[in-house]
């Protein structure tokens, strides 16, 4: 059972783009609601998202890279808290949550994107010259 859960979990970390489409789905079905489904699937899977790019970094070039991660996330939160600020005049945490973690969910899926096609390069030029 257990071989099973983390296979499960693997294929969402490798692929998360098939843990937005499973969770859009399962949201759908329940909630009958696309647009609430969309969101709620870009919610959940952003995680995934950040996942892949790490792993992404530690196959292409073998060194985990996991601490930039934390300190974009972390720069783009202050920035994210410093416009909601400069506009609203007032900290409201759940709206500078919200925005910010489906920026995230763009930043990473366009990084996921770029990574996964630059692996896919980067491993056919290093078998073919090699």
């Amino acid at each position: 059972m257990s071989l099973f859960i983390s296979s499960i979990i693997t294929i969402f970390l490798t692929v998360p783009l098939l843990g937005f489409i499973t969770i859009f789905i399962i949201n759908k079905l329940i909630t009958k609601n696309a647009r609430k489904s969309f969101h709620k699937a870009l919610d959940y899977s952003t995680i995934l998202f950040i996942m892949a790019v790490h792993f992404l970094v530690i196959t292409i070039w073998g060194k985990s890279l996991f601490w930039l991660i934390l300190l974009v996330l972390i720069i783009i939160a202050m920035v994210f808290v410093l416009i909601h600020w400069k506009i609203k005049g007032e900290i409201i945490l759940p709206k500078v949550f919200k925005g910010f973690w489906r920026f995230n969910f763009l930043i990473f899926f366009i990084a996921y994107v770029s990574l996964t096609l630059f692996g896919i390069l980067h491993r056919a030029v290093t078998f073919t010259f090699s």
